[in-house]
C-alpha cells in the first residue's frame, strides 16, 4: 500500500457509501405488487457499526427511494441518508456545505458511473471489486471482495487499521 494511501486512510472521519451495488450485490428483487428485497452482507454491516465507536460516521447516498435502505441504515445507525439522489455530486456539495465536512474527511465507495462525481469530491475514492472500469479508474483504492460480499468490511479495515483503531475496535471482543 502506497504511502499517500496511507495519509488518505488516517484522515478520513466520514464513510460514504453507494447502497446498490456497494452495501448490496446490487440486485433488486421485486414482487408484483410494491415489495422489493435486498440482501445486506451482516459482516459489512457490523463494520460500519464499528467505524461509528471508532468515531467514523457512515452517509448512504443512493439513486433509488426504498423503505429498506432506511431501515438497514436506522438498524447500524446511519448518520445521514440521501435517497432519491439524482445527482450524487450535487448530494455531496450540500452535505459537505451542511455539515462542514471537508473533501479529505471523506472516503466514498461506489461501483458504477452515477458515483464518479461523488468519487471525484472525496479525499478517498475507494471502489468495490466488481465495478465498472471508469469507477476502476478512479480509486485511490479498490477492494478484493465485491459489492454487497465484503468489500464495506474492507474498506472499514483499512481505515481503522490505519488510523491505529483496529486493535481497540476489536478489543470488546476479545473479552
Amino acid at each position: 500500500m502506497s504511502e499517500r494511501l496511507r495519509e488518505k486512510a488516517r484522515r478520513v472521519r466520514w464513510l460514504v457509501l453507494d447502497v446498490d451495488g456497494v452495501l448490496t450485490d446490487g440486485r433488486i428483487l421485486l414482487d408484483g405488487a410494491d415489495g422489493e428485497w435486498k440482501a445486506f452482507d451482516v459482516r459489512d454491516g457490523h463494520r460500519i457499526v464499528m467505524a461509528a465507536g471508532a468515531g467514523i460516521r457512515t452517509v448512504l447516498v443512493t439513486g433509488r427511494t426504498s423503505a429498506v435502505v432506511e431501515r438497514r441504515a436506522a438498524e447500524l445507525g446511519v448518520h445521514r441518508v440521501f435517497q432519491g439522489a439524482r445527482d450524487k455530486g450535487e448530494v455531496m456539495d450540500r452535505w459537505m456545505r451542511e455539515e462542514g465536512v471537508r473533501a479529505e474527511e471523506i472516503a466514498y465507495l461506489g461501483d458504477d458511473v452515477v458515483d464518479l462525481p461523488a468519487l471525484r469530491r472525496a479525499g478517498l475514492a475507494a471502489a468495490v471489486a466488481d465495478a465498472v472500469p471508469e469507477v476502476l479508474a478512479v480509486a485511490d483504492w479498490v477492494a478484493a471482495a465485491p459489492g454487497g460480499r465484503g468489500a464495506v468490511r474492507e474498506l472499514v479495515e483499512l481505515l481503522l487499521g490505519e488510523q491505529g483503531l483496529w486493535e481497540e475496535a476489536l478489543g470488546r471482543y476479545r473479552g
